[in-house]
């Protein structure tokens, strides 16, 4: 995505138009904001294009708008361009109806052929604020002219895509480059709207940043400057204990491997000491595999809480390979009595799946510390059916979550979101393909536990374990397997903190 460094801020189709009318009411005129949105996408064509015969798909509305401007500075550049509209001429309106007069070429009706013969298309039919599903002759000139291969410039998303969730509305065009104005929006990284979009550039188009602050948004791309101020920095007066002593709980003695992986993320996330609470079964297995990392041996709810009774010892995961049933149960609500940092993931939030309200109720009890669960959507569907049951994209079910378990919620996948319970979210946009491998969610809930123990703010800790986990399968690459992971990070974190 293309976009200034400090432009984290995600806006909704709502707060797009809020910032547009802001805009105008400081004496921006909406016509100059429509002009200068066209001339944006048509210098991205001109610069990554050859010229040839365009195809630009007009809508109803403003979208509509911005193509009429982009048929006009294309044509007036020599490029041969056919304008289709859907709908009558006279029906336009605004904004719309004046850049519409400005244009001086035919205008053909849109139909199902709209791309015939063109070696390019311009998609400005519907844009974010899609209120319906595509049907009709928008429907089939998407399906011609995905068949055909002609490569499509969507203005603002892709038609057919909802701006706010990413979904698909009936169909959508598969864009080559998406031109977007002012702030991106989450469909432009919410599943399965990013793999339509193609290319993002978000362009200035004169609405001034100053109108964000009428706004107030909640949504942000996950990038350091969301959680730089809070990331720590090494100190040369520094020691062991400053940095935070992690606790992983491991499984059974056929389940270690889980929560070695996680241990050992946590180290390299930067925790000072990092100890592995082992059941006795496992503790042989354990100990073969474990150098820098420390072994304790627990048996039961009881002995984990006299490990945390060490205050030192101020973050803990608990999830991965501990099994799914009663007992785990029982550790989870031990350790919230803690007041230490606490990660759920896994066999932890499984654990609870038929009374989710009692893990709720002990992570809002007098003695908890912060929380971050990390479900991935199997998970998340069994914590929370009833926020599942009643739809919504994956950005408002975890908002809806972390408001509902008073607890940060880490939603993975390809887009990765991360929800705090005061609204505020972070949408991944650097998770390869490299990272859907057995055993990489571990490693992530232990980047978070170290962060935590290194005192990061829980909304914080996650944001930042999400995108070093990130950076570190794209560090490694194809071939990668989670082992792989917690090796990657020094030289991730070596160039972030250069950065900061």
């Amino acid at each position: 995505m293309n976009a200034p460094a400090d432009s984290l801020e995600l806006l909704t189709v709502a707060e797009m138009g809020r910032a547009d009318a802001l805009a105008i009411e400081r004496g921006t005129p909406g016509i100059t904001l429509m002009e200068n949105a066209g001339r944006a996408v048509a210098e991205a064509i001109v610069e990554r294009f050859p010229q040839g015969p365009v195809s630009v798909l007009c809508g109803p509305g403003n979208n509509g708008g911005d193509g009429f401007v982009v048929a006009r500075l294309l044509a007036e550049q020599g490029w041969p361009v056919s304008l289709f509209l859907l709908g009558p001429r006279d029906a336009l309106k605004g904004d719309a109806r004046l850049a519409a007069d400005r244009w001086t070429g035919p205008v053909h009706p849109l139909t199902g052929d709209a791309g015939r013969g063109a070696a390019l298309v311009v998609d400005a039919i519907f844009g974010a604020g899609l209120a319906r599903d595509v049907e009709g002759a928008t429907a089939q000139a998407i399906e011609r002219i995905g068949e055909s291969g002609t490569p499509v410039v969507a203005i603002d998303v892709p038609t057919g895509i909802d701006g706010d969730t990413g979904r698909v509305r009936g169909a959508a065009f598969d864009a080559v480059l998406t031109v977007t104005f002012f702030r991106a929006k989450p469909g432009h990284l919410l599943l399965p709207g990013r793999l339509r979009c193609g290319e993002v550039q978000v362009a200035d188009i004169g609405i001034p940043a100053a109108v964000l602050d009428g706004i107030a948004p909640q949504t942000f791309l996950n990038e350091p400057p969301l959680w730089a101020a809070a990331f720590p920095r090494p100190r040369l007066d520094s020691h062991k204990y400053t940095k935070g002593h992690a606790v992983v709980v491991s499984g059974a003695a056929s389940t270690t491997g889980a929560a070695r992986l996680a241990a050992r993320g946590a180290l390299r996330a930067g925790a000072g000491l990092v100890t592995v609470a082992s059941p006795p079964s496992a503790m042989l297995v354990n100990a073969a595999h474990l150098t820098s990392i420390m072994l304790q041996p627990f048996d039961g709810a009881d002995a984990l809480t006299a490990i945390l009774e060490d205050k030192r010892k101020n973050a803990l995961l608990i999830g991965p390979g501990a099994g799914i049933g009663w007992e785990t149960r029982d550790n989870v609500l031990a350790v919230l009595l803690s007041g230490a940092a606490i990660v759920l993931d896994a066999d932890a939030l499984t654990s609870f799946a038929e009374i989710p309200r009692d893990l709720f109720v002990a992570i809002k009890g007098y003695f908890a510390g912060p929380v971050v669960m990390t479900p991935h959507e199997g998970e998340f569907a069994r914590l929370f059916p009833k926020i599942v049951e009643e739809g919504g994209s994956k950005l408002e079910r975890a908002r809806k979550a972390a408001a509902e378990a008073a607890a940060v919620i880490v939603l993975k996948g390809a887009d990765t979101v991360v929800a705090a319970p005061d609204g505020r979210t972070a949408i991944a946009r650097n998770a390869g393909p490299e990272l859907a491998t057995a055993g990489s969610g571990d490693v992530l809930a232990g980047i978070v536990l170290g962060l935590l123990a290194q005192g990061m703010p829980p909304f914080e800790a996650a944001s930042a374990a999400v995108w070093l986990h990130g950076e570190a399968g794209d560090y490694f690459g194809p071939g990668l397997i989670s082992e792989d992971l917690p090796e990657m990070l020094p030289a991730v974190l070596r160039e972030l903190l250069a950065a900061l």
